[in-house]
């Protein structure tokens, strides 16, 4: 444990994907759990949870999909906390170890995704909470027009926070947390009126049938945790590797069973608005005035929160693998493209379909590539080398991590057909594959991606074995180890 002090939070952050010097190791897996939870405890996740009553559910039916989605997402997620305090840099940097420092391109990939859903969530819902409060408070509805300045505005603000880096993005999570959680609380006084546990659905399911329609809105909501198994390592670089596993893994899942709280209330909520692609305005429309206001602040807080959360990490990551471009310039490059989205997404097209389609790519897409990773630290015994896996980083190559030409096809040979395959079971109104009813419209997608991952991967360490430099001086666990050498590091 660290005795050092943090920087001011107003001080621009100096580090990129280079390892935190242990002087500078100052945070806690309170601090990983604080950050997680901010980042979630938010209205982009009140929106996910409005989206099972969107689809046509029940409360109930909505109410266990949400459930079962949290803890089946927070139970995945959990061992991508292990990575960051091991190697002190970032998750996608640390997945180098098993696709081959240049192959961790694929995890910067997976934080782009996510980046763009999640930082969108969090500009639109911001900004129709400014949209709901001028037409409350000043009778002014400017439609389009006003909703794509109040965009803009957030998504500066955003990007701002971004810059200054992460003491700063910890100090906004810290108001984040107890202003979201009052609010939410608050909320079941100014709703519980017009309330009701019997609320039974629109009676048209938007993929035909009930138990479709469900593990729809299960898919939807595991997106959520599983979102932060490409960042969670931004945040845990900064914990010193002496804390034990199990508390290292107990925050991030600890703080998604805490994402039940808005998820919840997204749930509740929602069955007594009438048009969930308008929520916000919706919400704030039936909202007591005592209470629309502070709801309209807290969902402007709680948006900046998610926004930057996701968005810090992936500039994070994009300025080494683009080494041109400093971490502010490609957190600025990454939110132009996130800007974007957020105004075709809404302008254009069905803004729910949209962060829907988002959402279960990210599922299929980053649930195979954390079982590839989980399993390459449980056959390496946790042992890695932070100074071989940042070779890519510094232009050089060989080391431990390069593989063949930096690739470990191992890895990748997992993942692709992994996710490939998931695409093809995937069932949702934007993203239709092609054996989505072999289960009779039942997604399987999530649970099918895992499984063939961790199997291929498994075999392809017995049929191929990796050199055994990469297991550590104590060796393999399970999987057997070759003798080849491992090529020295030498300049690009």
């Amino acid at each position: 444990m660290s005795d050092a002090t943090p920087p001011p939070v107003l001080e621009v952050e100096r580090y990129g994907i280079e390892p935190i010097r242990r002087e500078d190791q100052t945070s806690t897996p309170f601090d990983l759990f604080r950050i997680t939870f901010g980042g979630a405890n938010t209205f982009a996740t009140i929106i996910l949870g409005t989206l099972p009553i969107a689809f046509g559910l029940s409360f109930w039916a909505a109410a266990s999909a949400t459930v079962v989605g949290v803890v089946v997402g927070g139970l995945v997620l959990a061992p991508m906390a292990l990575f960051g305090p091991r190697n002190h840099t970032n998750n996608a940097v640390s997945s180098g170890a098993h696709f081959g420092v240049r192959g961790r391109i694929v995890g910067s990939f997976l934080s782009l995704l996510t980046a763009i859903a999640f930082f969108s969530i969090s500009v639109w819902v911001s900004g129709d909470a400014i949209v709901g409060a001028a037409q409350r408070l000043l009778d002014i509805s400017g439609g389009n027009v006003l909703r794509a300045v109040a965009y803009g505005v957030i998504a500066l603000a955003v990007l701002a926070v971004c810059i200054y880096g992460y003491q700063f993005m910890l100090a906004v999570n810290k108001v984040a947390v107890i202003a979201a959680t009052v609010m939410m609380l608050l909320g079941v006084v100014a709703y519980a009126s017009s309330f009701s546990f019997s609320f039974p659905g629109t009676g048209t399911y938007v993929l035909g049938s009930f138990w479709p329609t469900w593990m729809l809105a299960v898919l939807t909501v595991v997106s959520n945790p599983i979102s932060f198994g490409a960042f969670l390592g931004d945040w845990g670089r900064y914990i010193p590797d002496t804390y034990r596993p199990v508390q290292l893994m107990a925050a991030p899942f600890l703080a998604q069973l805490a994402t039940l709280v808005p998820f919840l209330f997204g749930v509740a909520t929602a069955t007594l608005v009438a048009d969930p692609a308008n929520y916000i305005g919706g919400l704030a429309a039936i909202s007591p005035l005592w209470y629309a206001i502070p709801l309209m602040i807290v969902a402007l807080v709680g948006g900046m929160s998610t926004g930057v959360t996701s968005l810090y990490g992936t500039g994070l990551d994009f300025s080494s693998i683009f080494p041109r471009l400093s971490r502010v310039q490609a957190t600025v490059l990454i939110g132009t493209l996130a800007v974007l989205f957020i105004f075709i997404g809404n302008f254009v097209f069905n803004i729910v379909q949209s962060i829907n389609a988002f959402a279960v790519l990210i599922v299929i897409c980053t649930s195979p590539w954390m079982v590839i990773m989980m399993i390459g630290w449980l056959v390496r015994r946790g042992w890695y080398s932070p100074d071989d896996l940042q070779v890519f980083n510094r232009g050089q190559r060989g080391g431990l991590y390069w593989f063949a030409a930096g690739l470990n096809w191992r890895g990748l040979a997992a993942w692709i057909p992994a996710t490939i395959v998931g695409l093809c079971l995937a069932n949702t109104p934007l993203i239709a594959g092609p054996l989505r009813n072999i289960a009779g419209g039942i997604d399987l997608s999530l649970v099918v991606t895992m499984v063939l991952a961790g199997v291929i991967y498994l075999v392809l360490l017995f049929v191929s074995p990796e050199r055994r430099g990469v297991f550590g001086p104590d060796g393999p666990r399970f999987v057997p180890a070759s003798d080849r050498p491992t090529e020295p590091i030498t300049a690009g």
